[in-house]
């Protein structure tokens, strides 16, 4: 009959014991890392969904004016309105005003636009790195590491929007925040519910029409069309758009868009890593040199 070690048996009860021990800490420490880091990322939803709140301007009700005043106002020259171009073109203006100096100063100093699609999610200020083209990408408006991250633009991209194409970068969040609602465009009856997006800048109002939205590949879309400098490769670019025709691709054909337009594009991921969803929009105001 062979002997039992019963040192060596106790010994391994021991190192099991502590093995186990060890992944018990291991397991709980995770658990506090995932738990703080949704804390951390609900607080900064909050934090976006409170400042969006502080953007939006009620409805006051307006006195009628008198008799008087108002043969007083007929004849005075009608004074043209920053958006009356918009109005023109039947576009609702949202009730909506954004403190640009506040949010800089109190906020981030790096917020310059501020993007809003009525009847989503989609209303975020729009911040730019000075030298790190990747840090809102992972970093919150307070400087804090992890989702959901902020909506941003590279500083290829001027920040007053003049570029041929500018493009917006965001998280697809699975609880629907960020661009994650940019996937819901791959519906043409859901394109043509929500057809503008509004861009908030501290020189005014600027409204995009959206035309197309698709997946495409993760290349840089600036670089790999060597930033737009040249009108024939804009035009190349509106075309190789035109003609994309994968699943769960829309184009409007109604909306028009032509070589010295502007254009705004909005990316977001998709499951598979190496291809982005976009949802892209011409400017239809505010497009003069």
């Amino acid at each position: 009959m062979r002997k039992i070690d019963k040192d060596a048996g106790s010994s391994n009860v021991r190192v099991w014991r502590i093995a186990g021990t060890a992944f018990l800490i291991a397991a709980v420490a995770c658990t506090v890392v995932a738990c703080a880091g949704k804390a951390k990322q609900e607080e900064a939803e909050k934090e976006y969904e409170s400042l969006a709140e502080l953007t939006t301007t009620p409805v006051e009700d307006t006195p009628e004016p008198s008799s008087e005043e108002s043969v007083e106002s007929s004849e005075e020259p009608e004074e043209s309105s920053p958006t009356k171009e918009l109005e023109d073109m039947g576009i609702t203006i949202p009730e909506k005003q954004v403190d640009f100096d506040n949010l800089q100063e109190t906020v981030n100093k790096d917020i310059y636009a501020w993007i809003y699609i009525p009847d989503t999610k989609v209303d975020y200020p729009v911040l730019q790195h000075d030298t790190d083209n990747a840090y809102y990408l992972d970093y919150n408006l307070d400087g804090t590491r992890g989702y959901p991250g902020c909506i941003y633009t590279e500083n290829y991209n001027a920040k007053d929007f003049t570029d041929p194409v500018t493009v917006i970068y965001g998280h697809n969040m699975k609880d629907g925040t960020m661009f994650a609602g940019l996937h819901r465009y791959s519906d043409s009856e859901y394109m043509k519910e929500h057809p503008y997006i509004y861009m908030y800048t501290p020189d005014g109002l600027l409204v995009y029409e959206i035309f197309t939205a698709h997946e495409t590949s993760d290349e840089h879309i600036l670089y790999a069309h060597n930033w737009f400098e040249e009108e024939w490769v804009m035009e190349e670019y509106i075309e190789d758009i035109r003609d994309v025709r994968v699943m769960g691709s829309v184009q409007r054909e109604d909306v028009e868009v032509e070589a010295d337009d502007r254009i705004v594009t909005l990316s977001t991921c998709v499951s598979n890593p190496n291809n982005r969803f976009v949802v892209q929009g011409v400017l239809l105001n505010g497009s003069e040199e």
